[in-house]
């Protein structure tokens, strides 16, 4: 079967560049933080609380979510493997034009394959990449359960599910690990923010 894929398109190399943007917001480096972990571990609702504090201390920042994103840019994917890969390459992409636009951008998806991630990773220069492990134990995530997916998930209701029959590679040298079992949601926010402080991001 032919490729769908278009042709003869050309980058076209915009007035206003990065560095405009960038100097123009003056006060932070942009940079995409890329929440990984189970569901259930609490991305979101950690990236919800590290979006607020930025969004308090006066820093331009824009979170995407994985139950939002699948409302619209990604609707039409499921939660098999290949479907998996294609959802984290448009978010990657997307996530490189928001750092293109000067924005720390906040990604919360459970994003379960390593070489995905490493596949977004390289879309990013070096220093623009920042993978955030939220490190919650299955059994932790699978009592909190807060959309009731565990519970489906072991009685087989949904297939292809993360942690119970689809494999969750967790990072190996991720630039900041959070360990939700010994601190709050509040004490994991400013871990990362504090992070972004250290190393020139704010």
């Amino acid at each position: 079967m032919a490729s769908s894929a278009a042709t003869n398109v050309v980058w076209h190399q915009h007035q206003v560049s990065k560095l405009d943007r960038v100097q123009q917001k003056g006060i932070q480096r942009p940079a995409v933080l890329w929440f990984t972990g189970l569901s259930g571990s609490g991305k979101s609702t950690i990236a919800n609380a590290v979006e607020q504090l930025l969004f308090s201390q006066g820093y331009h920042s824009y979170l995407l979510d994985g139950d939002n994103v699948r409302h619209g840019l990604n609707q039409d994917l499921g939660f098999n493997d290949q479907d998996r890969i294609e959802n984290i390459r448009r978010i990657g992409e997307v996530s490189k034009l928001f750092v293109d636009a000067g924005l720390i951008v906040l990604t919360a998806f459970i994003s379960p394959f390593r070489e995905d991630r490493q596949l977004v990773r390289a879309l990013h220069s070096a220093s623009e990449f920042i993978e955030v492990f939220i490190d919650t134990p299955l059994a932790v995530c699978e009592r909190r359960d807060p959309k009731g997916l565990y519970k489906k998930a072991r009685a087989g209701e949904i297939k292809h599910f993360t942690g119970i029959d689809s494999a969750y590679e967790a990072p190996e040298k991720a630039e900041i690990h959070v360990d939700t079992a010994s601190q709050s949601v509040v004490e994991c926010a400013e871990q990362i923010v504090t992070y972004l402080k250290q190393h020139g991001y704010l």
